[in-house]
C-alpha cells in the first residue's frame, strides 16, 4: 500500500472587472487580430485596487473547500504559489491560512513563477506520501496586472489576473496507476535564462517592484521543446502513452504554444483544456483555473487521466500525472 494525493476539491476566483483587446488597443498599438492570431487571447481579468493575490488566493480556496465539503481546520498545509505577493513578507499563503481559521500545520509561498503550481503540487504531494500531512491547499494566485508595462504592447497584451486552487487528501492506494491521485511529476530548471522572461526589479537589486520583461520567441522555443521533453519523461517512465490521457491541461501562456506542444506530443486538440482565450496569461494561476473550469463544465471526471505541465521564468518548467 502507499499514499496518494487524491484530488477532492477544485475552485477559482476572477476578478470582476474584464479588459478585452478592443480596449487594449486604446491604450497601446495593438489590435484585437494582431492578438488573437498571434496569442489566441481575446479578453483578460484586472483585479482591482482591493483584490491583491492574497484575497483572490483566499476566494479560490474557498471555492476549492466548498466543493471538497471542507472547512479551513480541516486543511494542515497550505502551498501558494505566485511571483506577486501582497508582500514581501509575510507569505501569502500565510494570510490565507489566516482567513480560512487554518491554525495547524505549514503554510508557505512558492516561487517558480508560471511553473509555480506544478511546483507547489509536487511539493504537496511530498508532504501527503509522506505522511507528513494529511490534507492540502495548493493554491496559484497572480497580480500580473501590477508589475506589467502598459506601454509594452509585448508584455500587457498577454497577462491577467486570477486565482484557482485544488484540495489534496492523503489516500491509500496500491501503488499502481490505476490508483487515484497524483502518480508522477517531474520538474526542472536552467538558471542560464534569466535574461529571457524576468522583471527587471526586486527588494535587494533594485529596491523597486519592476516590470516584466520578456523575450517571446526565444521563450516560444524553450518552452515546446523543454515541455515536450519533461512530458516524453513521464510517458517513459510510467508506460503511460498520449492516447491514454484523458485531458492535456498545459499552463495557458499562448494558444500557439499550447497547440505546438500537443503536437508534438501526440495528443489530440480534442483533448487540450484551453481557456488562455478567456483568462489570457495568468501565470502560476493558469493550470488551476483550467482545471477549476473544466471540473465545473463536467469535462474532468473522477478517475480519468490528467496531464499538467507549465513552464515559467528562469527557466523553470515542469510536468505531473493525476488520475483525477
Amino acid at each position: 500500500m502507499t499514499l496518494r494525493s487524491v484530488v477532492i476539491g477544485c475552485g477559482h476566483s476572477l476578478p470582476e472587472r474584464v479588459l478585452t483587446n478592443a480596449e487594449l488597443s486604446t491604450m497601446v498599438d495593438t489590435s484585437d487580430e494582431w492578438i488573437i492570431e498571434r496569442t489566441g487571447i481575446r479578453r483578460r481579468h484586472i483585479a482591482a485596487k482591493e483584490e491583491t493575490t492574497s484575497v483572490l488566493a483566499t476566494r479560490a480556496a474557498r471555492a476549492a473547500l466548498a466543493s471538497a465539503g471542507l472547512s479551513g481546520p480541516d486543511i494542515d498545509l497550505i502551498i501558494v504559489a505566485t511571483a506577486t505577493p501582497d508582500y514581501t513578507f509575510p507569505a501569502v499563503a500565510t494570510q490565507v491560512q489566516a482567513a480560512l481559521g487554518s491554525h495547524t500545520g505549514a503554510a508557505f509561498d512558492m516561487q517558480a513563477v508560471c511553473s509555480g503550481f506544478v511546483y507547489a503540487l509536487t511539493t504537496a504531494d511530498k508532504f501527503l506520501a509522506a505522511g507528513a500531512a494529511r490534507r492540502a491547499l495548493v493554491i496559484g494566485a497572480e497580480t500580473f496586472s501590477r508589475i506589467l508595462d502598459w506601454t509594452d504592447r509585448t508584455t500587457c497584451v498577454l497577462f491577467g489576473d486570477g486565482a484557482g486552487a485544488v484540495v489534496l487528501e492523503a489516500r491509500r492506494g496500491d501503488g499502481e496507476l490505476t490508483d487515484r491521485g497524483v502518480l508522477s511529476t517531474h520538474l526542472r530548471a536552467d538558471g542560464r535564462h534569466l535574461d529571457k522572461l524576468f522583471v527587471d526589479g526586486g527588494p535587494s537589486a533594485t529596491a523597486t517592484t519592476g516590470h516584466l520583461r520578456m523575450e517571446g520567441k526565444e521563450v516560444f522555443r524553450h518552452a515546446v521543446t523543454c515541455l515536450a521533453e519533461t512530458i516524453e519523461e513521464t510517458f517513459r517512465l510510467t508506460g503511460v502513452t498520449a492516447d491514454q490521457i484523458d485531458w492535456f491541461v498545459p499552463h495557458q501562456a499562448n494558444r500557439r504554444i499550447i497547440d505546438a506542444t500537443a503536437r508534438k506530443l501526440g495528443i489530440d486538440a480534442s483533448r487540450v483544456v484551453v481557456t488562455v482565450e478567456d483568462h489570457g496569461n495568468t501565470s502560476a494561476a493558469s493550470i488551476p483555473l483550467a482545471l477549476a473550469t473544466a471540473c465545473a463544465d463536467g469535462r474532468i471526471k473522477p478517475g480519468q487521466l490528467v496531464l499538467i505541465e507549465a513552464m515559467g521564468g528562469g527557466f523553470t518548467w515542469g510536468s505531473a500525472l493525476i488520475r483525477w
